[in-house]
């Protein structure tokens, strides 16, 4: 296993050879991970939206169940390899304390990550998910329209704070994942938090790119203003919180000093 130490290591040199990333490489691995996120909560909505007994009967299994499903896109980011704005949220705040990469650096990464992360998402909603009519049908349609009614019916500081528990676990999942050496022990390293996350029921933004257009497309009485305003504003802003200042900022400070 990596120490804390090594682990700021690797994620330095990735946050460097991030900012080296040409714009139409960036958006397509961008592209990937809203994809990989949307596959995570097509699955959660498949397995848990498909026991509605349990959810009667056992509601806190349901959430499990859910939150159990949903990590595949986190593994498969990391595994894989593909930029997720939440994860970059960390990413690059060692690096800008010990002054190794500019803020701007970070924020061109952030921007043509989450239009990426939306795009892909997006795409999945719509074309894999809502054209093939997967989950039109009960029990599955009445969780998608749960799912979204619920996600934009908070007031903003509440999807806020949410947003920071999201992320704050997110990013300590990819820090876990780094700080193991071999797959099986990144998958569970990451599928731990994130599985949290969702159980708890904490507001992760590229989550909601999905599940909150899909409901939309599958005809839920939600407009795409109230997704914005509601919920996808912020859920951003806390998970930027939530990443930078309660992952990135405290392990760089740390650990991230060049002289050791």
């Amino acid at each position: 296993m990596n120490s804390p130490k090594e682990g700021i290591k690797i994620i330095n040199e990735i946050a460097l050879n991030k900012e080296g990333y040409t714009v139409s490489k960036t958006l397509i691995l961008a592209f990937l991970a809203g994809a990989y996120v949307a596959f995570g909560g097509l699955l959660s909505i498949i397995v848990s939206g498909g026991s509605p007994g349990i959810a009667a009967s056992n509601p806190g299994l349901a959430r499990f169940l859910f939150g159990a499903a949903f990590p595949i896109g986190l593994i498969l980011v990391v595994i894989v390899g593909a930029e997720l704005f939440t994860g970059n949220n960390a990413y690059f705040i060692p690096n800008i304390l010990t002054k190794r990469q500019r803020v701007y650096a970070m924020l061109k990464n952030w921007g043509l990550v989450y239009i990426g992360n939306f795009v892909g998402a997006l795409f999945l909603a719509y074309v894999i998910t809502h054209l093939t009519h997967l989950v039109s049908d009960t029990p599955y349609i009445d969780m998608v329209r749960k799912i979204a009614e619920g996600k934009t019916s908070h007031s903003f500081l509440v999807t806020f704070i949410k947003g920071i528990g999201a992320n704050w676990l997110v990013c300590l999942a990819i820090w876990q994942g780094i700080a193991a050496k071999h797959t099986i022990g990144k998958i569970v390293a990451i599928w731990i938090p994130v599985m949290a996350f969702v159980t708890m029921g904490f507001e992760h933004s590229i989550a909601n790119m999905y599940f909150i257009p899909l409901a939309i497309f599958e005809g839920a009485d939600i407009t795409w203003s109230t997704f914005f305003t509601s919920n996808l504003i912020p859920a951003t802003l806390g998970n930027i919180v939530g990443g930078a200042l309660f992952v990135g900022t405290p392990y760089g400070y740390l650990f991230g000093k060049t002289e050791d």
